[in-house]
């Protein structure tokens, strides 16, 4: 769907002006000649963004943004050379930002996506909130398209009580997460889940771990011991880092999967179990294939049914979004007195991060807010990390330049000329395309009188 933009103002030329720039960008235009009318418009409306002139007849521009503030309206105000100052005191009570007429269009155009980006994800965050309590927690892999087509993968995988799957994906995206999604949605759901890392154990210890051992197997083994296929029985075992399986017991799984049967270590008799296997791993299990690290026979049978779990930072911003705010009713249980919204830039700072450690690194990230937030009213900017707020302040300066009002672009360039021109009026008159008389107005015009004169 188009964007909409609403344009108040009482000037009819601005009017045509700025509806004939929009309408050729592809947005849906909206126009309003005074402030009552251009609130009942909004109403009718709800567009993303609000051109509003500061000096409207009857009900002013600045109380129309009072009142468009405190609907969620995203604002940008449109002024006059003379009107910095109120514009200024605009902004503090809620606009987006100012522009001063005539308006650039470069200018207005890039401010207006950057409104309607942020008025985006602030809707997304209300929808996400409003829609959290009534999903179920196995409904919350994302709404993009991308994580919709995975939880429809995963849908298919849970309706199977036997298929063996290979969790894909880098460290910390959520793999242990989508196994538990598997096995709760599965004929298998009430039966046990059990999870072991294979990376965090040598051969012989995670030997006994998986199937256990008999009393007198190994030095410390002074009494018998069920592995936890034994006691994943009619449930769900999952082998996370499945790549750091050792080639010793490489084949002794396989058998598992193949035959169902095992032998506990030191033991003799024939063990059979009805175990479900999900694996994962952050290893390219080919390349290990290839390398003679990891049997190809076991590779195969691993991955029936192969699910890649994307890293956050090739995941839409909704689907951040949705994990912040899941993250957040589950992590607020446990820190009573933090509060349960978000500021806005807060949001956008999220959403914009990179997240190198994915889900982990934003579920440790929201953990500390919620520390940091408690008695606040809603997690905001300085609850952050200092790397997310660097970042969201360097772009913010950046916006900031780009739309810098018109007139202060003007001095600016005619100052920067004159020193480069060493003060010489009529040199610089003729580099900047003027007239000399121009040029003096100008300088005037701007008080720029001692930065050189002839």
């Amino acid at each position: 769907m188009p964007r909409t933009v609403l344009v108040v103002d009482d000037d009819p030329g601005v009017l045509r002006v700025l509806s004939r720039y929009f309408s050729r960008g592809g947005w849906e235009v909206h126009e309003a000649d005074s402030g009552e009318e251009g609130l009942r418009r909004w109403e009718s409306a709800r567009p993303d963004v609000v051109l509003l002139d500061l000096d409207l007849p009857g009900m002013s521009g600045r109380e129309v943004l009072d009142v468009l503030v405190s609907r969620g309206a995203s604002v940008i105000m449109l002024t006059g050379h003379t009107e910095v100052e109120t514009a200024v005191d605009a902004m503090q009570a809620g606009a987006e930002t100012f522009l001063t007429k005539p308006v650039d269009f470069a200018h207005v155009g890039a401010a207006a996506e950057r409104a309607a980006e942020k008025q985006e994800l602030r809707r997304t965050n209300e929808t996400l909130a409003r829609s959290l309590a009534g999903r179920t927690e196995d409904d919350g892999l994302g709404a993009s398209p991308g994580m919709r087509a995975l939880a429809r993968q995963v849908s298919m995988l849970s309706a199977s009580a036997d298929t063996t799957a290979l969790l894909l994906g880098e460290s910390g995206t959520g793999k242990s997460w989508v196994a538990q999604m598997i096995h709760a949605r599965s004929p298998r759901a009430r039966g046990p889940f059990v999870e072991i890392n294979c990376a965090g154990l040598s051969g012989t210890f995670l030997d006994s771990e998986l199937f256990g051992h008999e009393r007198g197997a190994f030095t410390d083994a002074r009494e018998m011991k069920r592995g936890l296929f034994e006691v994943a029985d009619r449930g769900t075992l999952f082998l996370d880092e499945i790549g750091d399986l050792s080639p010793e017991l490489q084949p002794k799984l396989l058998k598992v999967l193949e035959q169902r049967t095992f032998r506990r270590l030191g033991g003799t008799r024939e063990m059979t179990v009805d175990v479900r296997l999900l694996a994962a791993t952050n290893k390219d299990l080919q390349a290990e294939v290839r390398a003679g690290r990891f049997r190809e026979d076991l590779f195969y049978r691993l991955s029936v049914f192969p699910l890649t779990i994307p890293p956050l930072r090739e995941r839409s911003r909704e689907d951040v979004m949705e994990l912040v705010h899941r993250s957040l009713v589950d992590l607020g249980k446990r820190h009573p007195g933090a509060p349960h919204s978000m500021a806005p830039r807060a949001s956008e700072a999220l959403s914009a991060y990179a997240w190198p450690g994915n889900v982990r690194e934003l579920r440790n990230v929201l953990e500390r807010a919620l520390v940091l937030a408690v008695g606040s009213e809603r997690i905001d900017l300085e609850h952050l990390p200092e790397a997310l707020r660097a970042r969201n302040a360097a772009k913010s300066t950046r916006n900031s330049a780009e739309v810098l009002p018109l007139a202060e672009v003007e001095r600016r360039h005619i100052e920067r000329a004159l020193h480069v021109l060493g003060g010489n009026r009529s040199l610089a008159a003729e580099k900047l395309g003027i007239s000399r008389s121009t040029l003096h107005a100008k300088i005037q015009q701007h008080g720029l009188e001692k930065v050189g004169k002839e």
